[in-house]
């Protein structure tokens, strides 16, 4: 997981009503009211949605079948590698009974996880410099061979046309407001009923999302098991430290500031292998045996005082939604 990870200032308004108070747990991931330019510093190794396009209009009386599309991260390189850790990417599909056309929607990163996850500590720039953004991604076609080869290509529902058509209005705004990628669920413990500090914010909870609004909007989904992948970091209670302007800015905390950068620093991304293993002792020296981690959430830097086992990656039922009559 490290290795995956370890590859590869200021936001737009937060949209009205949607400030929380702290100390609200999990703190609720927050939604803004336009997609920030990309900056050209920000450069991907793979091409986010090289074949994307517009999401069609379909005919109301329309008959569209859904499938769940579930594969390993990077399957199209590695084959069934990160399938053998349950780390799996997820989709959905369609296809138009009236066309007989497939589609295929998608969330994830547009810099890949490793930007998402930790960022740049570049020269000259006092704050930490994150390449992160997820979106949506809508192209035509279902690749068959990627998703049923060493993954999941399952029928879950059929909807109308005009049940699809909804959908896409109310993806262009999940998609709009949506725009930060956030890899870490945080909880206290284990346990299934322990306390959740924040939640991720990545590709099986756009599908989730998704298919939740379906069922909104009338679908009935089949009595199937759908597991998701889930990377947790256990935690105490998180403390909340600020945001870049009060951490990095001219009056702000230049020991905190520069704590926050040398915690950072190991995470970046290495030219060798022998600078990458003395980074990780580096990496598990802090985490493991100070117990130490900052998080970067809704634009803000959060401690979090780390317990075991620290981190898990857990691949758990989260079952398909009632729909309603």
């Amino acid at each position: 997981l490290l290795l995956l990870l370890l590859l590869g200032s200021c936001g737009p308004r937060l949209s009205e009503g949607l400030r929380s108070a702290r100390r609200r747990w999990p703190v609720p991931y927050r939604r803004f009211d336009y997609r920030p330019k990309t900056d050209p510093y920000c450069q991907a190794r793979y091409t986010f949605c090289p074949t994307g396009s517009a999401i069609p209009v379909m005919k109301e009386e329309d008959v569209i079948e859904v499938y769940r599309l579930q594969a390993p991260v990077w399957e199209f390189k590695y084959g069934d590698l990160l399938g053998h850790l349950k780390i799996m990417h997820d989709a959905v599909g369609f296809k138009s009974s009236l066309t007989g056309k497939n589609y295929t929607m998608e969330w994830y990163e547009l810099f890949q996880l490793g930007n998402c996850t930790f960022p740049h500590l570049r020269p000259g720039m006092d704050a930490p410099f994150w390449c992160n953004q997820g979106a949506a991604c809508f192209y035509e076609g279902i690749d068959d061979a990627h998703w049923k080869a060493n993954g999941t290509l399952v029928l879950v529902t059929t909807i109308s046309g005009a049940m699809f058509n909804e959908m896409a209005q109310w993806v262009k705004y999940d998609n709009e407001t949506g725009i930060y990628y956030e890899t870490w669920t945080v909880q206290a413990s284990p346990d299934k009923k322990s306390t959740v500090w924040f939640d991720s914010y990545e590709c099986s909870k756009f599908i989730l999302r998704t298919y939740q609004k379906l069922a909104d909007l009338g679908a009935i989904f089949k009595n199937i098991q759908t597991n998701y992948t889930s990377i947790i970091l256990f935690s105490g209670e998180p403390v909340y430290l600020g945001n870049e302007t009060s951490i990095f800015g001219p009056q702000g905390n230049k020991t905190l500031a520069a704590t926050i950068r040398d915690f950072y620093n190991p995470f970046k991304p290495h030219q060798s292998v022998r600078e990458f293993f003395v980074d990780l002792l580096k990496i598990i020296d802090r985490v493991i045996l100070n117990h130490q981690f900052y998080l970067f959430y809704n634009l803000e830097y959060w401690f979090l005082p780390m317990k075991s086992p620290y981190l898990k990656i857990i691949y758990e039922e989260v079952p398909l939604p009632v729909g309603s009559k």
